[in-house]
């Protein structure tokens, strides 16, 4: 619940929001506090003691070590309790829980960049499961910026050349800001993101879905194969008929393959299975290490991948490659998957390129 139903108050979602709350309206009822007080007896000193007016100015006192006393020592006691409470929720929060949930942050003019420990990558948003605390380890490619995560009451720079670390606990699901406090450029108020906190099972659910909450789930091995065919966009290259960018995949199952190095093999699944995380060992004839590995991809996906192979049709099933014989080019980068590719999309940030972007 906002404060007051004030919308400029964020929501506290995390299990350490109650604490800095209660500091901060110690530390704000204090300061208003005083500068009332301080205000009001100025104002009626002042108008009391005007020129002119019928004030006894008789026998001024000019010194009392009692109020001195009070007026010291009562805003001494009070700053050195502030200070004391502030330094023990510090370091509470700077003691890094081992059991927390690993984030790895990079922060650049103007969007955030996190991975969680699986590989799955997000731009400008985070999932996260209630309940669990969460780690973030972060440093900017570029400029000072500053990861602000309002209702976590979370916030610490984010610097280049060195790493730094952000723990929270999220308390309560919903989405959430994810803003940079640090002025870091022109589009610094762009670079803006969202935190979703879900409960485990929907968490799950995402993370087995390899962060796209999208994505259909798969009902067989060949089309769990498909799917990962169509999400690292194997398709580009491997179409119906043999191109510049690659041969084709269809009908090879149980072939022989002639290779750049002079050796025939068979393609079945240890074929395949190498070639998917290490192209390079077995280049078939007439083409060039043009393709990446895949080796980050788990053997369930491999075994997917291997049966829909297995599963396509003849070649020409695709429309042919329009230009044969073209050179191969002598390099080639891996594709973003469908995810990155969505996430991309929805960067705040208008006028970010493709290179920026990777």
């Amino acid at each position: 619940m906002n404060f007051w139903n004030n919308p400029l108050w964020p929501e506290a979602a995390s299990k350490d929001a109650a604490a800095h709350d209660k500091l901060f309206f110690t530390i704000t009822g204090l300061s208003v506090f005083f500068t009332v007080l301080v205000c009001v007896l100025v104002t009626v000193l002042a108008v009391k003691y005007r020129r002119g007016t019928k004030a006894d100015r008789t026998n001024p006192i000019d010194h009392s070590t009692k109020l001195e006393v009070l007026w010291t020592g009562v805003p001494l006691i009070l700053a050195l309790g502030t200070f004391v409470w502030s330094a023990r929720l510090f370091v509470e929060n700077r003691d890094m829980d081992r059991d927390a949930m690993d984030v790895f942050v990079v922060g650049k003019q103007w969007m955030w960049h996190l991975q969680h420990m699986d590989g799955t990558r997000e731009n400008n948003e985070l999932h996260l499961p209630v309940g669990q605390p969460v780690k973030m380890t972060m440093i900017s490619q570029d400029v000072i910026h500053a990861m602000y995560l309002p209702a976590f009451r979370a916030q610490y720079h984010v610097v280049p050349g060195r790493y730094t670390e952000l723990q929270f606990t999220p308390t309560k699901p919903g989405s959430y800001r994810m803003l940079c406090a640090m002025h870091c450029g022109t589009h610094h108020s762009e670079m803006v993101g969202w935190v979703h906190v879900m409960e485990a099972d929907e968490f799950a659910e995402w993370k087995e879905a390899n962060g796209d909450k999208n994505r259909p789930k798969a009902g067989s091995v060949i089309e769990a194969g498909k799917m990962v065919f169509e999400d690292k966009n194997c398709g580009s290259c491997h179409t119906g008929e043999n191109n510049v960018k690659g041969p084709s995949l269809y009908g090879i199952m149980g072939e022989q393959r002639s290779l750049a190095n002079g050796q025939t093999v068979a393609v079945d699944n240890d074929y395949l299975r190498l070639s998917i995380i290490d192209p390079t060992s077995q280049i078939v004839e007439g083409y060039d290490k043009t393709m990446p590995s895949y080796s980050s991809l788990t053997e369930e996906d491999i075994l997917a991948l291997n049966a829909y192979v297995k599963s396509l049709g003849n070649a020409g099933d695709l429309v042919p490659f329009e230009r044969p014989g073209a050179p191969v080019p002598p390099t080639a980068t891996a594709p973003d998957s469908s995810t990155d590719t969505a996430n991309r999309t929805a960067s705040p940030s208008t006028t970010q390129t493709e290179d920026e972007i990777q």
